[in-house]
């Protein structure tokens, strides 16, 4: 797999071309937005969300429709079969490629998603972790499934205890990809994060972070969008997807929300009530960790995502960061 591009190692300039991010949870209605915006500004959507690069997974991932993406096209979706993965290393060298060419045609790279790793990855650079192991993950969620994670969580807090006290115990993905680095290297993940290459981003970033003043509201938004998901035929499009590709639980694309417990349905392994309670728990934790990530980002402009004038506000936002 090919490095990312490099960023030039430059002080920060007034000179450098914009960049606009727009961030913030599942739910928080950032399509709707950077729909709206598009066409009023000189902007081009790069996606920066993990499942939106699979193709044929749409409904799950509530990818935008035919019709939305006539008006307001998106780089950087349909990509890859969910029998492939995408790294965050991928996404840098497709969004920094992406993005010079959007600035040499005098138009504005506008990033929109909630893939927060990916957002950071770009601005602050990468680090050289190793790429995914299928056999090794696979043989990891063995022992979870006979174990649970929370012992999983027990042993990585003894090969990488800074890693562990930043999981929760019950975040099977993350434990595993710890896990799968540690028994691949030898090496804890905080290793590596901590030797994270320094770069800069040889653009001049605005970034929107799109936050709930109402977690409530929030919550009610991604229960309605999970129902609509069910009744858009969310198991038939899982089934149709298993039905057409030799895929397996603990491949990332069927580790997406959603997915994960559509699975677990179509196993016989748990109810339709079920499926339902989990797929909207796992959304709200989802949302949880996004909202925790943009916290951390010390620079975001942040607005309410409930708000009722939201796409006005970020209209502003963006007309007084650009060039006159």
């Amino acid at each position: 797999m090919p490095p990312p591009l490099p960023a030039p190692r430059l002080p920060l300039t007034e000179k450098w071309p914009p960049a606009i991010f727009l961030m913030g949870p599942t739910a928080s209605g950032k399509t709707g937005v950077a729909v709206e915006l598009v066409q009023h500004l000189p902007l081009e959507i790069i996606s920066v969300d993990s499942a939106l690069v699979y193709r044929h997974m749409n409904i799950g991932t509530a990818k935008p429709d035919a019709a939305t993406l006539a008006v307001a096209p998106h780089h950087l979706i349909d990509l890859i079969d969910p029998t492939e993965s995408y790294s965050a290393a991928q996404f840098c060298r497709d969004a920094l490629a992406l993005m010079q060419d959007i600035t040499a045609r005098g138009k504005i790279p506008f990033l929109v998603g909630g893939t927060m790793l990916y957002f950071k990855a770009l601005r602050e650079g990468l680090n050289d972790m190793p790429a995914a192991d299928l056999e090794v993950r696979a043989e990891i969620d063995a022992r979870a499934q006979a174990l649970g994670w929370p012992a999983l969580h027990s042993e990585l807090a003894q090969v990488d205890p800074v890693t562990a006290a930043r999981l929760n115990p019950a975040d099977a993905q993350r434990i595993s990809r710890a896990l799968e680095v540690y028994t691949q290297t030898g090496q804890p993940m905080s290793a590596y994060l901590n030797r994270a290459a320094a770069s800069t981003l040889p653009y001049r970033v605005l970034p929107l972070a799109l936050m709930p003043s109402d977690r409530a509201v929030l919550h009610a938004r991604i229960a309605a969008r999970f129902d609509a998901m069910l009744r858009q035929g969310l198991v038939e499009e899982l089934e149709n997807l298993r039905s057409r590709f030799d895929l397996a639980p603990q491949m990332p694309s069927m580790r997406c929300v959603g997915y994960r417990q559509t699975w677990l349905y179509l196993d016989g392994e748990i109810s339709r009530d079920a499926l339902r309670d989990r797929g909207i728990y796992a959304t709200r934790q989802l949302a949880k960790r996004q909202i925790t990530w943009l916290r951390a980002i010390s620079d975001a402009q942040v607005l309410d995502c409930l708000d009722p004038h939201l796409s006005r506000r970020v209209m502003e936002s963006v007309q007084q960061f650009l060039p006159d």
